[in-house]
């Protein structure tokens, strides 16, 4: 049960960082272009980075990881998981299972957000209609 606890206290806090981060970016840059999401990628991929390897050398404890990796970064950005996950494919001679999840990954990523608003837009369309 601690286990538990230990991710979803490091979600609730990662998640309160995203947003600020995200309000912060907002307020200094516009909204023009998505520059919190962008900044919340790429410091959430440096900070898996740095942990991972940290934890890989350093021997920390399991609950250490659970916090701050699975909890704090999964509720800041699960795109530092998807970057992680790519460059041990990397490391491990496997670039081609790397691109195909990279690919796979992104392109389905989009493609299904956009079948996903769609079918939202069509219910919605067809609840306004039927009223």
């Amino acid at each position: 049960m601690i286990k538990v606890l230990l991710v979803a206290v490091g979600g609730g806090m990662g998640s309160l960082l995203r947003y600020a981060a995200s309000a912060v970016a907002f307020r200094m840059l516009g909204d023009g272009f998505p520059w919190g999401t962008l900044f919340v990628n790429l410091m959430g991929s440096f900070a898996i980075g740095f942990l991972g390897g940290w934890f890989e050398f350093a021997n920390a404890s399991y609950t250490a990881r659970l916090f701050l990796i699975t909890g704090v970064l999964g509720g800041f950005t699960t795109f530092s998981a998807f970057s992680l996950e790519n460059l041990h494919l990397l490391r491990v001679g496997s670039g081609k299972l790397a691109a195909l999840n990279i690919l796979v990954s992104v392109g389905g990523g989009i493609l299904l957000t956009a079948a996903g608003f769609f079918l939202a837009e069509m219910l919605a369309q067809g609840s306004r209609m039927g009223k």
